[in-house]
């Protein structure tokens, strides 16, 4: 508890913190959290049985914090496999641009190498976001993956004006297309390549509970829809139609804004810090099923990167003492902290209920 905030809420009992969000910020190895441990206890002091000190404290906390570092690990992991998936997609795809002189497949060429240099910032969002805590920025850098995906939305929005860009050109000045076996062959790679690596991003994404991996997965998916526009622009030009390609180019642009739009409100909630209403519910149910909780009042959740941050005002008996208001929220952070999924610290607030008034 910052001695502030104490002395600010004196009236409503003590604020109480659990995680390491105390003091200096933690390091990333156990002995430095060790150090935050005892760090927080000399900051509790005030209203702490002796014993309390030498208590050893729930190791769930640091648990999530080791979480939270493979989570990012995992994160660079599959921006660097998707990376080198589309790299090698976009060299064969150069290669028949080469032979065929394919300028729809030029396009997409480019579109999937651009799609593969997404990983850069996401890349250093993800080695941002590993970095300790600072009196400057007090909750970690975790929101440099938010920035990402605005990075990323960007980039799809462009993606979307150059394939309309393309079709539309396309429709106004005709081109024959050689080689048109190979030039569907490389469509078909490119198709095949970016399905897999949106895929991948969508499901790691998901899985840490990073909104900006989604959107670069779902980005990489409208380049996948790119590379089949090409494929049924070849088969058309093989029928004879010139007009082929451009207009499927148009319906396939159409495809790519929905996608947008899809990706506009992954990272646009994550932005205005909105969460899952099932795990507000989920964490209210856990407040109020702690013995001594009397009732739940405010209940905030944030995502910063891809670990959740909780702060919750719990109401106790008003004649409790303040080591037994203390002990009641500790028993919450624990319960939040072990029930919630991706929860890497929670505040918790206590009131007091009139003395005298039975639940």
């Amino acid at each position: 508890m910052e001695a502030a905030e104490a002395h600010g809420h004196q009236h409503h009992g003590p604020h109480h913190h659990h995680g390491h969000g105390h003091g200096h910020e933690r390091g990333h190895d156990h002995v430095q959290r060790h150090d935050d441990v005892q760090r927080r206890d000399h900051g509790h002091g005030h209203g702490r049985r002796p014993a309390h000190l030498f208590r050893p404290h729930s190791h769930e906390a640091a648990d999530k914090v080791d979480s939270a570092l493979e989570s990012s690990s995992e994160g660079l992991r599959t921006l660097w496999i998707s990376l080198l998936v589309l790299g090698l997609t976009a060299a064969v795809q150069g290669v028949i641009v080469m032979l065929s002189g394919s300028v729809a497949l030029l396009g997409d060429t480019v579109h999937n190498l651009a799609d593969a240099l997404t990983a850069v910032p996401l890349g250093l969002a993800f080695l941002l976001g590993r970095r300790a805590a600072n009196r400057r920025y007090t909750y970690g850098y975790g929101r440099a993956e938010d920035l990402a995906g605005v990075a990323v939305v960007a980039a799809v929005a462009a993606s979307s004006v150059l394939a309309a860009a393309t079709a539309v050109d396309r429709l106004l000045h005709p081109q024959p297309v050689t080689h048109l076996w190979a030039v569907a062959g490389a469509a078909l790679v490119g198709c095949l390549g970016n399905e897999w690596v949106a895929r991948y991003r969508v499901r790691t994404g998901r899985r840490i509970g990073s909104a900006a991996l989604v959107a670069d997965g779902l980005h990489a998916r409208t380049d996948g829809l790119t590379s089949l526009a090409v494929l049924l622009g070849a088969a058309g030009s093989a029928l004879g139609w010139r007009l082929a390609d451009p207009i499927v180019g148009l319906v396939i642009t159409g495809g790519i804004l929905v996608v947008l739009r899809t990706s506009v409100r992954e990272v646009g909630r994550r932005l205005m810090d909105a969460v899952d209403p099932e795990l507000v519910d989920m964490a209210e149910r856990e407040l109020r099923a702690v013995e001594g909780v009397r009732g739940v009042g405010a209940l905030r959740m944030r995502w910063i990167g891809h670990s959740l941050r909780a702060e919750a005002e719990v109401v106790v008996d008003g004649a409790l003492t303040v080591v037994a208001g203390h002990e009641v929220a500790e028993a919450a952070e624990r319960a939040l902290i072990r029930a919630v999924p991706r929860l890497l610290a929670a505040t918790v607030h206590i009131d007091h209920a009139p003395l005298g008034v039975k639940p």
